[in-house]
């Protein structure tokens, strides 16, 4: 039998994979971008985008049930599933992944990808309200609750014009919102369903189950099945990867290390969001306000999720 210790749980290669997946999941925002001009998704042809987003997240829970079995997990978890954690699965992945993600993909195709990045951070905050009111040992602290309103007051910011005039468009920002919202309060039923289920096999098959639906849904309301070229296909293939690899690292990252270290990484999605918005989108990132809002969500992010505990949850 081996005991040797995880190299996982060296802090050296645990900081560097936790940036790396952040790093991911913050190019995901041009990405998305990117990939309406090579999918040819119209600005408001909101079928395209329902298709566009469908396919992507189909493919990433296939791929994360493909990349399952590499972290060990044994394939016989789908056969031991009961049918209440089937009905389980489909809520969740209609709540996580086809309504979710329906109001963020709109949303982010009437903004930038950098305020895109800052606003869904606030999924961070309204996680932390939400557990308040439901877990009796989650309360918010003063940290806690300094970390809130620094990351609302982020998002307050950042819709701020050059004559402090509140710029805020309801299916751009408002939709992004909305979505964050959806995320966290998904999150806390995904939590409740992980008790039973692994939580990998839980992700791989919401994310298909709620990206089938969504494409289905755009396919219904007359969009074509997303077509691109050779770039099309290969930004396609690596949003589905960036999911499914940054999932399964982070999964692996919070198993072998104390719980807050990790999350406390979170903090740099938003800020490599915009960055790589920046430049890959031409978008200016250099405005005081930008970068005041990014400074104020990436605070407000640790405050929020670092915790003394030691007990991993």
């Amino acid at each position: 039998m081996n005991d040797r210790p995880s190299i996982l749980t060296r802090p050296a290669v645990a900081a560097l994979l936790a940036i790396f997946c952040t790093l991911l999941w913050g190019s995901a925002y041009p990405a998305i971008k990117i990939g309406y001009r090579l999918f040819h998704v119209g600005s408001d042809d909101t079928a395209a985008k329902m298709a566009y987003a469908g396919l992507r997240f189909t493919l990433g829970g296939l791929l994360v049930l493909a990349i399952r079995p590499l972290m060990g997990k044994s394939q016989e978890g789908i056969r031991t599933l009961k049918r209440r954690h089937w009905k389980q699965i489909v809520i969740l992945g209609l709540l996580q992944t086809t309504i979710h993600y329906s109001f963020f993909y709109i949303g982010l195709s009437y903004t930038s990808g950098s305020k895109g990045a800052i606003i869904n951070a606030s999924s961070v905050f309204f996680s932390a309200l939400l557990a308040h009111f439901v877990y009796a040992d989650d309360k918010i602290t003063l940290r806690k609750g300094i970390g809130v309103v620094l990351g609302f007051s982020a998002v307050i910011f950042v819709n701020l014009d050059g004559d402090l005039t509140f710029s805020f468009l309801i299916q751009g920002e408002g939709f992004i919102i909305l979505a964050a919202l959806l995320h966290s309060s998904s999150g806390l039923y995904s939590k409740h369903i992980a008790k039973e289920v692994d939580p990998v096999l839980l992700t791989g098959l919401q994310l298909t189950v709620g990206g089938i639906v969504l494409l289905a849904i755009g396919l219904l309301m007359g969009a074509g099945f997303p077509r691109s070229d050779f770039k099309g296909y290969m930004l396609m293939l690596y949003l589905a990867a960036l999911s499914s690899v940054a999932f399964s690292i982070w999964t692996g990252l919070l198993k072998y290390n104390k719980v807050s270290s990790i999350t406390i990484y979170n903090s740099l999605i938003p800020v490599f969001g915009a960055i790589l918005s920046g430049l890959f989108l031409k978008e200016s990132i250099a405005g005081v306000r930008l970068l005041g809002a990014m400074v104020a969500v990436a605070l407000g992010v640790v405050l929020v999720t670092y915790s003394s505990s030691k007990t991993p949850v």
